[in-house]
């Protein structure tokens, strides 16, 4: 039975380009928090260690374990599957390991549709504009326009989700936008007040939606 001791969830989900990986490193490596690590079906990027950054198994694998009913969450993005296995992540909580997620809208709805007993709090991280999108995802490992262009694309969709998520932050300076998550994740655990502004971030979202 969960306790008082055990570990929290805190979910950072962002379209694609808004930083969530980033800030989810740096999340990380403050105190006791684990990154809970995905499996994908995706090839490797140049940057990424197998079995640290990303489980990388094959299609076949992967429909495996979803038979095996092994996922917390999954989701088909950009046809490759990613998701989480339940086991490891249930152990660190029940150890009072907190569980950091860097998952998108799709396996965000599945965490919280599982009703598990143990504080789970998320974010939603957004570009300043979407011309500063379109630079980062320009400026990544993405020199092909049409997988850029895809990936706008599926940021209109994907905005519009941030009405579910417990918080907004926008993502105009790594380190304060860091410090934003932080302090809020501090208040949310030891019920103190809250630098949130709901209205501030529903115009935000319709200035990029515009």
């Amino acid at each position: 039975m969960p306790t008082s001791n055990d570990g929290i969830m805190v979910i950072l989900s962002s379209p694609s380009g808004a930083g969530k990986t980033t800030l989810v490193k740096l999340l990380s490596d403050q105190g006791n928090f684990d990154i809970s690590i995905s499996h994908t079906t995706r090839q490797p990027r140049p940057n990424e260690t197998p079995d640290k950054d990303y489980f990388f198994v094959s299609d076949q694998e992967f429909k495996r374990l979803i038979k095996n009913e092994e996922f917390l969450e999954y989701a088909k993005v950009f046809n490759n599957f990613y998701g989480t296995t339940r086991t490891p992540v249930i152990n660190k909580l029940n150890k009072g390991i907190n569980v950091l997620f860097d998952i998108d809208w799709q396996g965000a709805d599945q965490i919280k549709n599982k009703n598990l007993d143990f504080k789970l709090i998320t974010f939603f991280i957004l570009p300043p504009s979407k011309k500063i999108l379109f630079e980062r995802l320009s400026n990544r490992d993405m020199k092909d326009k049409l997988i850029v262009e895809e990936r706008m694309k599926q940021f209109e969709r994907d905005v519009l989700h941030w009405i579910n998520y417990n918080y907004v932050v926008i993502n105009d300076d790594l380190d304060a936008c860091y410090k934003k998550i932080h302090n809020l994740i501090t208040a949310e655990v030891t019920n103190g007040s809250k630098d949130y502004d709901v209205e501030f971030i529903r115009n935000h979202v319709e200035k990029l939606t515009s």
